[in-house]
């Protein structure tokens, strides 16, 4: 399985990968033939529009590009660039690495966050609206209560006073009737 995978002296993780080099390899070695590298500048061009394009991205293609950069060197070249790797070949970790377990311990955490969040609105709501019941009952009740004591007792006091007033005068009517005083 693993030779599939293999081209020239490497071998890739896919065989996707392992093809694309066995395309590049075939590239380089056309070009190789057909090249004069005692042409500069003919060299220089193919060289540029390879960078340029990303033609050769593999290694069987890098290290053609490596040999007419060299070549451009030994000529005598100026201002050649480098080959140009897209490639990255050291891992980059986060700070702080976390497994799937205690990501997803985390995500549960945090839901249970936000269905106890949503509980608590929910019951302080339910709460609320006790309250407002209560709080009508209190005030529309004929009873006194702590709200409305002393306007009941005011007017308990003053229906007593007009009662008497109304006897008062009933009695001293029924006096001058009898003559009494």
């Amino acid at each position: 399985m693993e030779e599939d995978r293999i081209v020239g002296h490497y071998c890739y993780a896919s065989k996707e990968d392992a093809a694309e080099a066995a395309k590049e390899e075939k590239q380089a070695a056309y070009l190789d033939a057909h090249i004069d590298l005692s042409q500069t500048e003919n060299v220089r061009r193919i060289y540029d529009k390879a960078l340029a394009d990303r033609i050769f991205r593999t290694p069987p293609g890098l290290q053609f590009l490596s040999r007419l950069r060299a070549s451009l060197m030994a000529s005598g070249a100026e201002d050649v660039p480098p080959v140009q790797l897209y490639v990255r070949f050291t891992e980059v970790f986060r700070e702080r690495t976390e497994t799937a377990r205690e990501r997803v311990r985390r995500e549960e955490k945090r839901n249970r966050v936000i269905d106890n969040h949503r509980i608590s609105v929910l019951l302080n709501l339910i709460l609320l609206a006790v309250v407002g019941i209560l709080f009508y009952l209190t005030m529309s009740s004929p009873n006194p209560n702590i709200l409305n004591y002393e306007q009941a007792l005011v007017n308990k006091y003053a229906s007593w006073e007009e009662e008497l007033t109304q006897r008062e005068q009933e009695v001293k009517k029924a006096e001058k009737e009898l003559g009494i005083r």
